[in-house]
């Protein structure tokens, strides 16, 4: 498999929603798309559905999971119910979505998760979805790299601790010492949803804090914050990620 097509989608994340301020109560048909914008819709079949969608190096399952964490961190509800029914038909568990819409609460903010349980919760209801189908609220949490983790904390309290001691506890204590380590949606999708929803987002400064067993600390990391290419950092993101999949050095 070849890591440089997986890159290609995080560099087309941005590219697969419409702005967040657009609202509508659902999206619109083919036939709508037609009267209004024909090109659009021979790009979207052609190319997005046709092409994209069907490249080899990354699953329609991964893909549907990465264009969820791009629709609902930007809340663009217009998109989400028909990506949704997308993600249950390409391999998404409910309980994974469930996963996903909890993860980007903390990423993207309580209100798009909020907004993208409404849009969830009809779909679950269509497809009777119910309790036993979600994940529990408080599971079994997967085991925790303590020096890494440890490594982690260190250089984020040095850096934020004397100014935001709060931010500092609440990121060890619930992001890195549970959110992360809830069973119900494994650490590479968690990397996938976090990555794709700050790239959708323009929050290239955050995209690269350490997660989770990708957390090495590179002697160029503070280019960033003096205007290094977002397409150079999008690369080293995509490393990090496919590093776990043994494809370090590909690039």
């Amino acid at each position: 498999m070849r890591p440089r097509t997986r890159l290609s989608l995080f560099a087309l994340t941005a590219t697969l929603a419409i702005p967040a301020g657009v609202a509508a109560d659902e999206s619109p048909s083919r036939k709508d798309v037609q009267m209004v914008a024909p090109a659009l819709d021979k790009y979207t079949q052609d190319r997005l559905l046709g092409d994209v969608w069907k490249r080899p190096g990354l699953s329609r399952r991964d893909r549907s999971v990465v264009t969820l964490a791009a629709v609902i961190g930007r809340n663009q509800t217009i998109a989400l119910s028909e990506h949704l029914k997308l993600a249950l038909d390409q391999g998404v568990k409910p309980t994974e979505i469930s996963e996903i819409i909890t993860h980007l609460a903390f990423y993207s903010g309580w209100a798009n998760a909020m907004a993208a349980v409404a849009a969830t919760k009809q779909l679950f209801a269509e497809r009777n979805i119910g309790p036993d189908w979600l994940p529990a609220t408080s599971p079994g949490l997967l085991p925790l790299n303590e020096a890494a983790e440890a490594d982690r904390a260190k250089r984020v309290a040095d850096q934020f601790g004397a100014i935001f001691p709060g931010v500092v506890q609440y990121t060890t204590d619930v992001l890195f010492r549970d959110l992360w380590l809830r069973p119900d949606l494994a650490p590479r999708d968690r990397s996938l949803v976090t990555i794709s929803a700050l790239i959708a987002n323009g929050q290239v400064a955050q995209s690269d804090r350490p997660y989770p067993d990708r957390d090495e600390q590179r002697p160029d990391a503070a280019r960033n914050r003096r205007g290094y290419h977002p397409s150079r950092l999008l690369r080293r993101l995509a490393q990090r990620v496919l590093g776990d999949a043994g494809c370090e050095g590909c690039f």
